[in-house]
């Protein structure tokens, strides 16, 4: 792993200090893209970890029914093969940010099962 030093102003780092140990995931969902309305699923996120939350939240953390539902819908599209290229794009995002959920979840469990 690679440590990265830089220099953020008071402000910013009193904005940062709740999502210390998240802020590389923050990071890696600010590269994703987000030219689609994925970018709400990747708000939400971004906003739960700005909340400072336990190993224990994370774990148990769920995007909402909008998003989910808009999975759903967009699943469908694509099994049927009559999605867009916005639509696929837009799945394509959302995989990226479940795969980032699914590495944080194990990041959380790997905290709680070895916390030291």
């Amino acid at each position: 792993m690679v440590e990265i030093k830089m220099q953020i102003t008071d402000a910013l780092a009193q904005r940062l200090q709740p999502m210390h140990d998240w802020l590389s995931t923050v990071l890696e969902l600010s590269l994703v893209g987000f030219k689609t309305p994925a970018v709400q699923t990747a708000s939400e996120l971004i906003d739960f970890l700005a909340t400072g939350p336990s190993s224990s939240d994370v774990i148990a953390y769920h995007v909402s029914d909008r998003a989910q539902e808009r999975l759903r819908r967009l699943l469908a599209i694509n099994e049927a093969g009559l999605a867009s290229s916005e639509e696929q794009a837009e799945l394509d995002e959302i995989e990226r940010i479940e795969h980032i959920v699914i590495i944080l979840k194990a990041q959380a469990q790997e905290k709680l099962t070895y916390p030291f």
